[in-house]
């Protein structure tokens, strides 16, 4: 078992300029994280290919595994062309995957203003091939890929669980992040239980959840149902996180876990208060 922080976390300092990506490594590593998940937002590892060696040889220098590689894709919805053009520029983000060493990746599979399970079910052997055949160019670099609870399309665990086994390929796996099923109003004790069996990688995020009907203002975002999230320091918002923590201990998952904060707390206030209360609760429950 290995905590750890996704660079994405410290979005809002390297968005403003803030922090560099080594920057954030070095962070990181203060505060105790074992390893960093690379999230290619506020840098750019295409544009910039040198970053890969620098992300690589700092991390190592300070101690640090680089646990994951998480992109963002689409599959859903294309004609022929853009579908297969898809498919290639996600095997191209494998490529810099193996470069950054990491046996790990995520990528996003589908979004879609159509949220019903009609629309769900049409799409998905089509969203499963793209998968699949991702899935075999991962492996034959030595990566598991992964599809997240994420995005509305694809959030409820059991559309996870639909499209994890339609894929039906042993390198093909979920990347759980414990407060994401929240953007679907499912709870994540129960999402949680029901999908840990499937996960290659663990995100601890956490959000302040309330009814419809408050309309909390600036700073909220609406869940598929209609229901109102806010980012918040992991432990500190309305998911149960001492009971969903056990969950994942008494699972037997025993791989990287990384802390993924978007509150509107300071970036690195944020994270590490999370990471402290993620490690100090695994060692009570």
């Amino acid at each position: 078992m290995k905590f750890g922080v996704s660079s994405y976390s410290l979005f809002q300092a390297l968005n403003k300029g803030e922090m560099t990506i080594t920057d954030v490594i070095d962070y990181i590593a203060d505060i105790g994280g074992e390893h960093i998940e690379i999230v290619p937002l506020g840098f750019n590892l295409k544009e910039n290919p040198e970053l890969i060696e620098t992300i690589k040889t700092h991390a190592a220098a300070k101690g640090l595994d680089i646990s994951n590689y998480a992109i963002g894709a689409n599959f859903a919805e294309l004609d022929d062309a853009a579908y297969e053009a898809e498919i290639e520029r996600v095997k191209s983000e494998v490529d810099i995957a193996a470069a950054l060493g990491v046996k790990l990746m995520r990528h996003d599979v589908a979004s879609s203003q159509d949220l019903s399970m009609k629309h769900f079910l049409e799409e998905l052997p089509r969203l499963a091939n793209a998968c699949r055949i991702i899935a075999d160019y991962a492996a034959e670099r030595g990566i598991t890929t992964s599809v997240e609870n994420h995005g509305y399309f694809i959030q409820h665990s059991d559309r996870v669980q639909a499209l994890v086994q339609t894929v039906n390929h042993p390198n093909f796996k979920t990347t759980l992040d414990v407060g994401n099923f929240l953007c679907a109003d499912e709870p994540s004790t129960v999402a949680v239980a029901n999908n840990i069996g499937l996960a290659s990688m663990v995100h601890f995020k956490d959000f302040y959840y309330r009814s419809k009907e408050l309309a909390p203002g600036p700073g909220w975002f609406n869940t598929s149902s209609g229901n109102w999230l806010r980012g918040a320091i992991v432990g500190h918002g309305d998911i149960p996180m001492r009971d969903v923590i056990r969950i994942v201990k008494e699972s037997g998952y025993d791989g990287y876990i990384s802390i993924e904060f978007e509150g509107m707390e300071d970036c690195r206030t944020g994270t590490k208060l999370g990471l402290e209360y993620l490690r100090k609760t695994w060692n009570e429950v």
